[in-house]
């Protein structure tokens, strides 16, 4: 069968797949096998299914070939195959007798060679395995403070060693972007960055607010090293960036004047608790729209005792992490109390950073209010988080008075 399936893997070859698995063969219950071009060259991109993941490799023509012949019976019992010949159909018995079945592709004119591999691929159309994304601030275009950063070139390439950097700005941009319309256009936006760093995705949505989208943006930057901060101004001052300050300070003790209460709130990978006081701040000035990337997280790591999961959190790793993932997601729904809508998203892949979760929250109309039960959750694992305490009081937001005073 290896030659049968060459032939219409080279003949204007649409896709393959392989299912009905045998059983006891293997975890894989489904094969695919579709074109793709990699560095210009005709490749053969196969799809495993094991469990609810898919692992992708490519192949060129003998060796797809040859796969597909390698799993007809022995791992699968039915295997289809569409190409410019027409449709390819093996069906294998459970006693091992074999059906093949062509339907060839009625149409005018002299059919091509099989073995002719100019006719292959239309190298126009067949998918980039490597295809570029469309990103906001896009590769070709030189951004100062990219380039100055050392993202970019001068002629704007990217530095290969910085991609993942650029993909990780240009993701921020996005959930930015998913929130434009909440943020006010008829006067200047303001904008508090807790925790900045070097500030790399503070510049990036400075840049994008005020050179890509044309509105005046005001973005404060805090953050507690002084020789950071100083490096920060030194390059918004010489980008003219006149509205963009950075200021060397801590998130609890910073204060605002309640006139001049920020519109966007952003909070990138400040440690710990520090988190819960960004995100108080925020909800207590009224911010429109919050974006949150946690840090590391110890509080409910050392707090949370729970009977029924002892067995599960008597190992380390799975207890860190699991008290990582329920910091966020009680703060998601404190957030919901307070009268935001919030969504928990993955902020690049797992594979850079396992602290990948970004909260969005937006803030809703005064008159919707969300009791989302989350003090049963905290009671449940004998936890009381710094932001219920900001926010609600010590006992969480069963006192009726103080849902009074927030309504």
């Amino acid at each position: 069968m290896t030659e049968k399936y060459r032939e219409y893997l080279s003949n204007g070859f649409e896709y393959a797949t392989a299912s009905k698995p045998v059983k006891g063969s293997g975890e894989c219950s489904k094969l695919k096998i579709r074109p793709t071009k990699v560095k210009g060259a005709v490749m053969y991109q196969v799809t495993r299914t094991v469990g609810p993941k898919e692992f992708h490799e490519n192949l060129d023509l003998d060796g797809a070939a040859d796969l597909l012949n390698s799993v007809t019976g022995s791992q699968f019992l039915a295997v289809e195959a569409q190409g410019g010949k027409g449709k390819l159909t093996v069906l294998v018995s459970k006693k091992g007798h074999m059906t093949v079945k062509e339907h060839p592709v009625k149409k005018l004119g002299a059919a091509r060679p099989a073995n002719d591999m100019s006719f292959n691929l239309d190298m126009d159309s067949t998918p980039e395995h490597n295809r570029r994304k469309k990103y906001l601030l896009q590769e070709g275009t030189p951004v100062p403070f990219l380039v100055e950063l050392g993202v970019m070139t001068q002629n704007g390439k990217v530095v290969a060693q910085k991609y993942d950097k650029f993909r990780q700005i240009n993701r921020y941009l996005e959930f930015v972007d998913d929130i434009f319309d909440n943020l006010p256009k008829d006067r200047e936006i303001r904008i508090i960055d807790f925790g900045c760093g070097k500030s790399y995705l503070t510049f990036a949505l400075y840049y994008y607010l005020n050179e890509v989208k044309g509105l005046s943006t005001n973005i404060v930057g805090l953050d507690l090293k002084e020789d950071v901060i100083a490096n920060c101004n030194k390059l918004a001052e010489k980008f003219g960036y006149d509205n963009l300050h950075f200021y060397v300070g801590d998130i609890a003790g910073y204060k605002m004047q309640k006139d001049n209460s920020p519109d966007m709130v952003v909070t990138l990978h400040a440690c710990d608790t520090a988190t819960d006081y960004a995100l108080e701040k925020a909800v207590k000035w009224g911010a429109k729209v919050i974006l949150c990337v946690p840090c590391c997280q110890h509080e409910l790591n050392r707090q949370i005792k729970c009977e029924p999961l002892a067995p599960i959190l008597k190992y380390g790793l799975l207890k860190e992490r699991m008290s990582a993932l329920i910091t966020d997601g009680l703060r998601a729904q404190m957030l919901e109390e307070a009268g935001y809508r919030t969504q928990i998203l993955e902020f690049i892949d797992m594979e850079h950073t396992p602290k990948n979760i970004l909260i969005r929250a937006v803030r809703q109309p005064l008159k919707i209010k969300k009791h989302t039960g989350y003090e049963k959750t905290a009671e449940f694992l004998n936890v009381n988080p710094t932001l219920q305490k900001l926010l609600f009081g010590e006992n969480g937001n069963n006192n009726e008075k103080e849902k009074k005073e927030r309504d």
